[in-house]
Parts: structure tokens; sequence; C-alpha cells
């Protein structure tokens, strides 16, 4: 009898656990659309039509406190819910590209972090994010959103590269757009975004994961 009272104790909390997960994935998920809507350009890095926010911060700390999965959800709600609120100029294209660079930062930060679960391994984590972020977002935009946003607003790609010249007189072509501006913007996206979660992790995981260590 006793077996038994444990096994459907047990259910009950995996069942209490699941629940609060997803309430957490969509709370952190609202948090970081809020976010996405406090956007401000970095002139000297990009073109104004980049711009900062700091989104992925939520991601990250859900990622870290509740595993990689969680953060994948997490960045797939506020994609939607931005989706929903703001609509899409680029027929969904920008959406789904902002979902795979979130993740090419959440994934390698959570997972190093996973194996053990030190400051250190947070830092490293975090610096193999911002790395393979950057990449993931140069591709990206030499191959896929520049062009798109190109026949989105009717304009030749050309046009994209003056407004990086402007910037950086190095750059030349959309090769040299992504490694020169998107490379360096992303840069110190990760760089900001990885230094607020250092300051906010240890405090939230409290309430996230009831660790009071």
């Amino acid at each position: 009898m006793s077996e038994q009272v444990l096994k459907k104790s047990g259910t009950v909390q995996k069942g209490r656990s699941k629940v609060r997960t997803i309430a957490q994935v969509a709370m952190l998920g609202a948090v970081a659309t809020v976010l996405m809507l406090f956007e401000f350009p970095i002139p000297f890095l990009a073109p104004p039509f980049y711009e900062l926010d700091f989104s992925e911060v939520p991601v990250l700390i859900g990622a870290f406190a509740m595993g990689p999965i969680a953060g994948i959800a997490i960045e797939a709600v506020k994609i939607l819910l931005n989706f929903v609120l703001n609509g899409t100029i680029t027929a969904g294209v920008g959406e789904i590209a902002n979902f795979l660079v979130g993740c090419a930062f959440l994934l390698p930060a959570a997972l190093v972090y996973r194996k053990k679960k030190t400051r250190k391994h947070a830092i490293l984590g975090m610096i193999a994010g911002t790395v393979i972020m950057t990449t993931v977002a140069c591709v990206l935009n030499a191959w896929i959103l520049l062009p798109a946003y190109g026949i989105a607003f009717g304009m030749p790609v050309e046009t994209f590269i003056e407004m990086g010249t402007a910037i950086n007189g190095a750059i030349d072509s959309l090769f040299t757009f992504a490694l020169l501006a998107v490379g360096p913007f992303n840069l110190l996206k990760g760089l900001l975004v990885s230094g607020i979660v250092l300051l906010l992790y240890k405090r939230i995981r409290v309430i996230l994961r009831g660790d009071y260590s």
C-alpha cells in the first residue's frame, strides 16, 4: 500500500513539475516578447534596420534553469507572439532566421552549462554561443535574409551594401557586409546578453528552480 502511495505521489510530483515548466516557458516567452519591442540601433556598427534588443536574456536564463529544450520552447513562444503582435514584412523569413539565430546562441550555452553547472561553464557556454550565433547570423544574412529583404522592400541588394559602405568603407559586397557589419553587431549582442545573464541568473534561478542553495 505504501509503495502505491509513493508511486502516486511521484506521478503527482512529475505532473506538477511539467505544469510549472510549461508556465515558466510561457512566462519567460512573454517577457522576451516584451523586450523585443524595445529595440535600438547601433549606428557605428551596422545600418539602422539592425536593432539590438535583450529578448535573449530570459531565453538564456530559462535554458540554463530548465535545459536546452525549454530554451528552444521559450524562443519559439517569443517568435510566435511577436509574429502575432507585429506581423511580418518578410513572409516569415525574418522570423525563421531570428529563431535559428536565437537557437544558435542558446543551445551551445545551455549544453556546455548542463555538463557542469558552474560559473566557469556558463561563461564558456556563452562564449561558444556567441561565436556560433555570430557565424549563423552572417551566413543567413549574406545568403538568405538580405536578398529576402530586398525582394520584400523592392530594393536591390546593392542598396544594403551602400548603407554598409557608409559605415565601413571596406564593405563592398554581401559577404563583407555580413563579415564587417552583421558579425560585430552580433558579437556585441552576445557579449551584452551574456553579461546581463551572469548578473541575473543566480537570483532568478531561485524562483525558477526553487534552488535556495
